[in-house]
């Protein structure tokens, strides 16, 4: 009907005709409208997707050091023969009733007292004594950001240059990774057994 030469055509086919183009031009209208908001909803949710993606994959992120079996949380008394433990440095067992401070030690503290910072969600990070001054600087200026949940102390008993221990868990580094203890040390706060405020 649209090829039609709308002066061959009657007063009442012409108004007819010029009322059917008009509904095709509205149809036409609302089909482009209709694709252009399927088109915008599409490349909205391909935008959502994106960033879903990386989010997830930024939270699924690994977590650093391995996984050590637990051994209990009994509580010992300060004369009590040292307990055997399943890592080096322990992450957990028999350990002192009371917690050293948070903080930066110069001088190692027993395991067994260190272990109950780490049932509270701290993060222990030792170094061998021998390890270069600059960068135990650098591993007390770590725990200096924290005002809790952190301690700092050489440890000879060390077998790497650089452990961090938090309930559970283990990561050993034979250099400075400031990166990889930054993210150890924000992963692993809080994530001891007993919840206790900062």
């Amino acid at each position: 009907m649209e090829n039609l030469d709308p002066a061959s055509l009657t007063k009442k086919d012409r108004k007819k005709f010029y009322k059917e183009l008009k509904k095709n031009e509205i149809s036409k209208k609302r089909t482009s409208k209709k694709f252009l908001v399927a088109f915008i909803i599409l490349i909205m949710a391909a935008g959502i997707g994106v960033l879903g993606f990386f989010a997830f994959k930024a939270s699924s992120k690994p977590l650093l050091g391995e996984v050590i079996s637990g051994l209990g949380r009994d509580h010992i008394a300060t004369d009590s023969k040292k307990p055997e433990y399943n890592s080096n440095p322990p992450t957990s067992g028999p350990h002192f009733a009371t917690p050293a401070s948070w903080g930066v030690y110069d001088k190692e503290l027993p395991d067994q007292q260190v272990i109950h910072n780490l049932e509270h969600g701290g993060v222990w990070i030792t170094y061998k004594s021998d390890l270069e001054k600059e960068i135990v600087e650098k591993l007390k200026e770590i725990a200096a950001s924290y005002k809790s949940k952190v301690i700092v102390t050489p440890r000879a008993a060390n077998d790497s240059k650089i452990a961090l221990a938090s309930w559970e868990r283990l990561l050993k580094l034979s250099s400075y990774d400031e990166e990889k203890i930054k993210d150890f040390v924000e992963r692993m706060r809080n994530k001891g057994p007993e919840s206790v405020p900062d």
